[in-house]
């Protein structure tokens, strides 16, 4: 069995790989990656567990915590699912060492994963992930099996303890936020988490505001309804009628974990995170006058880029993932940092995308302006754009040599796309063309599964269709039927 760590840890599908046993495992690897760390003085390490709403996440977080409990480590074991952001701000805020969240985050319902966090609340480092492997294996191949210690002993010698999560993430929001002018704005809101662990999130925070909230697909379902709990648009029906229904002025939808984040103006339109992205990085810098370096993923939309130098800002253009916006938080001034998946974090929050912040946000950018968000997001439009922005996802027939077919583009790159020049080609994750009018065509083979992903984006539909085509053409394959 070979169990190994993404770019946000280990995800399975439940009951095949992801098994109470190897659950135990890995949180073995993980206690043994903890000890080695601290120094004699450090005192007992502490760890923070959380869990989303999936079938038995809750038993999960209980077993990690027994495992962490029977190596001498003090574990914080959230009472109830909550979002990822907030475990990793307990984190931050206990001072912990590292932290763990039972999630599969966007995943579909069969799945289920084990999040590693380091002390500074984001993900664990490539390399911190590549110790817990190493301590994995080597236990395999010791035929050693973890540590375990009974739960209700854990509680009573203080090596579990229980705690509610929410509070002081909450109060931290509140730093970043100005739910007073959320207020004076009344609108009426619609939040759809899911069924995820962001529920109640948005409705307690402003449960005292003038707000009205009406909360959808909050109940336990660990199924998530039968659908994948990701804020994308095909999944977003029931928000859309819910807006119509209530007349509402925006719906704010989270993923399985919260951390990623969609949206949907008055008239059922989706709003998609480059556009939430693009929308708080304006609001900062123009109401707010904060300042700092601007970071995204290679795959986000160009209007940021616009937007910073309209602004005087620096931008910092990253692969894709989080981990790698992360690694520019904690070392410079950043002002805003997201990805076109809907992660997003801003200046004073920890390194990771939160997506009950950003919606958070959206509504004070709402309130502030005093108009409908699809107002805001034409006015947007004519500053910045005109932008159209689409991603393919080709299934193939086997997974394609990605640094072949990287080094292949790039040595082939065409002088004109779509009828316009080329003017750059980058190639640290996929490769890039850049064109003159500032479209761009990314085409990025899976390094993991035989999908390749093809994206584009562009001042004109028909043109985002061109590029789309061009990319696939370039790999030539044909997705499986």
């Amino acid at each position: 069995m070979s169990i190994r760590f993404g770019t946000d840890g280990w995800r399975a599908v439940i009951a095949d790989t992801f098994t109470f046993a190897n659950l135990r495992l890995v949180a073995q690897a993980v206690a043994d990656h903890v000890n080695q760390e601290l120094r004699e003085d450090d005192g007992p390490p502490e760890v923070v567990v959380g869990f989303d709403t999936r079938f038995l996440s809750d038993r999960f977080a209980a077993e990690t915590a027994r495992v962490l409990a029977a190596n001498g480590i003090v574990t914080w074991l959230a009472r109830t699912d909550a979002p990822t952001p907030a475990i990793s701000y307990n984190i931050v805020h206990k001072k912990a060492i590292a932290g763990v969240v039972i999630t599969a985050s966007h995943n579909p319902p069969r799945y289920n994963g084990f999040k590693l966090k380091a002390a500074y609340g984001g993900s664990a480092s490539p390399q911190q992930c590549a110790e817990v492997e190493r301590f994995l294996d080597e236990a395999q191949l010791q035929g050693r099996g973890p540590n375990l210690m009974d739960y209700e002993r854990a509680i009573q010698e203080g090596l579990i303890r229980r705690f509610n999560p929410t509070n002081t993430y909450y109060e931290h929001l509140e730093t970043l936020v100005d739910v007073d002018k959320i207020s004076r704005g009344e609108l009426t809101i619609v939040a759809d988490p899911m069924y995820g662990s962001g529920r109640t999130a948005i409705r307690a925070i402003l449960s005292r505001t003038r707000c009205t909230v009406h909360e959808i697909r909050g109940e336990m379902n660990p199924g998530f309804g039968g659908i994948h709990p990701e804020p994308i648009r095909k999944y977003l029906d029931r928000l859309a009628a819910t807006i119509h229904t209530s007349h509402a002025d925006i719906g704010i939808a989270t993923d399985g974990d919260a951390d990623r984040i969609g949206a949907m103006d008055s008239r059922g339109h989706f709003v998609d995170p480059h556009t939430i992205m693009a929308l708080a990085l304006r609001y900062l810098a123009e109401k707010r006058a904060w300042t700092g370096d601007v970071v995204k993923t290679l795959s986000t939309t160009m209007m940021i880029n616009r937007i910073a130098a309209r602004h005087g800002l620096t931008v910092h253009e990253t692969p894709v993932g989080f981990n790698h916006i992360a690694d520019h938080m904690l070392n410079g001034d950043v002002l805003i940092g997201g990805e076109e998946s809907g992660g997003i974090s801003i200046k004073g929050h920890i390194p990771e995308g939160d997506g009950i912040l950003m919606g958070l946000l959206l509504l004070e950018i709402v309130a502030d302006a005093g108009a409908p968000l699809h107002e805001i997001v034409a006015d947007l439009q004519r500053q910045f754009g005109p932008t159209h922005y689409r991603r393919e996802d080709f299934h193939l027939r086997k997974p394609l040599p990605k640094s072949e077919v990287v080094a292949r583009l790039s040595a082939e790159a065409p002088a004109r796309l779509a009828g316009e020049t080329v003017r750059e080609v980058h190639t640290f994750d996929g490769v890039k063309f850049v064109l003159a009018d500032d479209s761009w065509l990314l085409v990025r083979p899976s390094g993991t599964e035989p999908v390749l992903r093809v994206y584009a984006e562009a001042s004109a539909p028909q043109m985002v269709d061109e590029l789309l085509r061009a990319g696939q053409q370039m790999v030539g394959v044909e997705e499986e039927r």
